[in-house]
């Protein structure tokens, strides 16, 4: 992970906190359970960082969905 996907991955983190009034900690810990940071944050960065910050939340919710995991 380069510099510019970690910054992004922090960002996301910390939306998705916003969006579903979790702790930072308690997202990081769901993304990390998944593999949403390194199996899609990071590998997709290129495509996702141009896209906006609700859109790619959304994303990782669908990502998690998936997955079964409940946010």
């Amino acid at each position: 992970m380069n510099k510019d996907s970690f910054e992004f991955v922090i960002y996301i983190l910390h939306a998705c906190s916003q969006k579903w009034n979790k702790l930072p900690s308690e997202v990081y810990k769901k993304l990390e359970d998944s593999l949403c940071i390194q199996d899609f944050l990071v590998p997709f960065y290129d495509i996702l960082h141009t896209q906006g910050t609700q859109y790619v939340v959304a994303d990782v919710e669908d990502y998690l969905h998936t997955r079964g995991y409940k946010i």
